[in-house]
């Protein structure tokens, strides 16, 4: 079928550029129910993928640096009441090896000198311990926060978040500007030189926030950090502007062998046999609040949608398992995805989480065990 031609999404021409490098944080949780966040359920797919992505952007020409979202704070039982009963009752099995400043600290960055920390939003898998830094490093978080979310525990005894993460601290609340959008999302020009945009993004959680880093100019080249916009790449994915094709390269179920596989494959798990929708969409069950706006989720993910389908933008959710043996980690920079190839390794990486529910019988690589632990 034809697609919708690509959207054009209006980002201000620059010759500014900023340094983007994909941190995994070490942290995961398994036993994390598909179905409270996503919608329809498959056989085979019945935990969410939860690696835990950080994002360290770096401004050479300005000599600023921040952290977007911190992974899940390595002494978790140090979380807020409210969420250890979360934990408890919930079946969750978290596991954390370091954390983000032990990670930079281990590749000699100066965590002294980081400008700020950037919460995507504020839930747990997210806001790590920002005590780890120095109080001279801002917490900046999304519209609402502070009307929506504070005060904090002990103030507030059923909150998620402590009030010490702000104490001394100087707590920054973005506020979007009506004047610039990037496609159909307001946004934040950061630093003022069109390098690094901050999008507003509801629906999933009050101030939810994406970020947009321009990490080359000739050609222009943008890395979207998604947060927790989408939960998997398959809300996400077929789309107007980029329906299942008729034959899927890489092979999603082993893409190092620079196979390919027939789209039709997967037209048993299509929503209405639409080759145009996402196979997902935000879950809207009650039983157990996941998403705070279930219809401004499926709103932000369509209009990320617009993004989706440029070459030139590289696209990574908080917890995108398929894109763990596709990146080069911090250390290593991220700015040269496009000679890389990865977008293209990636889009349609995640069809392998349907093996079951399609009825694929052979080996999947690089699919891990997301059930809880006994």
């Amino acid at each position: 079928m034809a697609s919708t031609p690509r959207p054009y999404l209006r980002i201000p021409e620059s010759a500014n550029t900023v340094s983007v490098s994909v941190i995994d944080t070490t942290s995961s949780i398994k036993g994390v129910d598909a179905w409270k966040f996503v919608s329809p359920s498959f056989p085979g797919h019945e935990y969410l993928a939860t690696p835990c992505f950080s994002f360290l952007i770096e401004h050479r020409a300005q000599h600023r640096s921040l952290l977007f979202d911190l992974g899940v704070r390595k002494d978790w039982w140090n979380y807020s009441p409210f969420l250890i009963n979360r934990f408890r009752n919930g079946g969750y099995t978290i596991n954390v090896e370091k954390s983000v400043r032990e990670i930079l600290q281990e590749n000699c960055f100066d965590a002294a000198k980081l400008e700020a920390v950037v919460w995507s939003h504020w839930h747990f898998d997210h806001i790590g311990n920002v005590n780890e830094f120095d109080k001279s490093t801002a917490l900046i978080v999304g519209p609402g926060f502070k009307k929506n979310l504070l005060p904090a525990y002990p103030t507030n005894p059923d909150s998620a978040l402590l009030e010490s993460d702000f104490e001394g601290r100087n707590l920054v609340e973005l506020q979007m500007s009506s004047d610039l959008w990037i496609g159909e999302m307001e946004a934040v020009d950061y630093f003022g030189d069109g390098s690094l945009y901050f999008l507003n993004s509801p629906g999933h959680a009050h101030g939810h926030i994406c970020a947009l880093a321009r990490v080359t100019a000739d050609p222009p080249s943008f890395i979207l950090m998604g947060g927790d916009s989408y939960h998997h790449a398959g809300e996400l994915r077929p789309s107007p502007y980029m329906p299942l094709p008729l034959i899927i390269e890489p092979n999603p179920f082993s893409p190092m062998t620079l196979s390919s596989c027939p789209g039709a494959l997967f037209e048993p798990i299509l929503r209405d046999g639409d080759r145009a929708r996402p196979i997902y969409e935000p879950s809207a069950q009650t039983k157990v609040q996941t998403h705070l706006d279930p219809k401004k989720a499926i709103n932000t993910i369509q209009k990320l949608q617009q993004a989706d389908v440029h070459d030139n933008i590289l696209m990574v959710a908080a917890h995108d398992e398929s894109l763990l043996d596709i990146l080069d980690f911090y250390p290593k920079k991220a700015n040269d995805f496009m000679q890389k190839g990865w977008v293209k390794q990636a889009r349609w990486r995640f069809l392998r989480d349907f093996a079951k529910a399609v009825g694929y019988e052979g080996d999947v690589d690089g699919k891990s065990n997301w059930a809880p632990v006994a």
